[in-house]
């Protein structure tokens, strides 16, 4: 019988970029959410093997967002297929000229940006990466609570453009005071609400009515465009290029979201 290869024939030209952040029990998960805990339950002395056992959220480090996170009829993460929507063309569009603690991004801020086409993946650099636990700058707060998000604007947008999935370099898709996490720090949304009123001469009830809330889940899941959180990595090598993406979750029949490894991949 004849040998056949199905080797990738340009592998040797093949660059893979990883938009993945690094994952320790020191990585915060997401507010209220259970963080990452590793024990041993065995030592190489005297069990012979290193074994760990692992407890954590889903919402904790790079992870996907499935669509039965908030969606009661949603599918699962083991449901998403694999080639042609976990993986495929995308665009990594950068935001970090403009944003800032509470801002607001649009579709224009993406569109005059990025070439961005129906049917993408879409990445967005807000370049609050760079406050991530494992950096120089870190501050979990900022990463958090402060980082910028869009208005029902840009998720009717996400629609309009049949995006596969988003991907955003900080604590959530959408905006902070957008969340739960509005009432949980009131200090900072006391703040928000004044540097949006002082800026754009409305504050969070304007930006975010109360049939808004939390949009980009609850708008878009529904419509299977979900998103993953927390991405970094190698993310600033990629600004402002088209590359293949893919979002590497676990097979999990009845998972709602993941934790997952997220690589672009181009030709050089």
């Amino acid at each position: 019988m004849a040998r056949e290869n199905w080797e990738l024939k340009n592998w040797d030209k093949l660059k893979m970029y990883d938009l993945t952040i690094p994952l320790s029990d020191r990585t915060p998960a997401w507010p209220t959410y259970e963080p990452l805990q590793v024990k041993f339950f065995k030592r190489l002395s005297p069990n012979g093997a290193n074994g760990q056992l692992v407890t954590h959220s889903n919402h904790v480090g790079t992870h996907l967002d499935g669509p039965l996170h908030f969606c009661t009829h949603g599918g699962d993460i083991a449901s998403l297929e694999l080639k042609n929507y976990l993986m495929g063309p995308a665009v990594v569009v950068d935001l970090s000229d403009i944003a800032e603690d509470y801002g607001i991004y649009t579709s224009k801020d993406i569109m005059e940006r990025a070439d961005v086409r129906k049917g993408d993946i879409l990445i967005i650099n807000t370049g609050y990466h760079k406050y991530g636990w494992d950096q120089p700058e870190a501050d979990e707060m900022r990463y958090m609570v402060k980082h910028p998000g869009p208005t029902m604007e840009f998720a009717e947008w996400c629609s309009d453009m049949e995006l596969k999935w988003l991907g955003v370099d900080c604590g959530s898709a959408d905006h902070p005071m957008n969340t739960k996490i509005r009432e949980w720090q009131p200090v900072q949304a006391a703040q928000a609400d004044r540097h949006l009123k002082k800026k754009y001469n409305k504050g969070l009830n304007e930006f975010f009515p109360e049939d808004d809330y939390q949009l980009m889940h609850i708008a878009l899941f529904p419509k299977n465009i979900i998103h993953a959180e927390c991405l970094g990595g190698d993310i600033d090598q990629l600004l402002g290029k088209r590359v293949t993406v893919g979002c590497f979750p676990w097979r999990w029949v009845g998972g709602e979201s993941c934790i997952s490894r997220i690589v672009a991949f181009a030709e050089e």
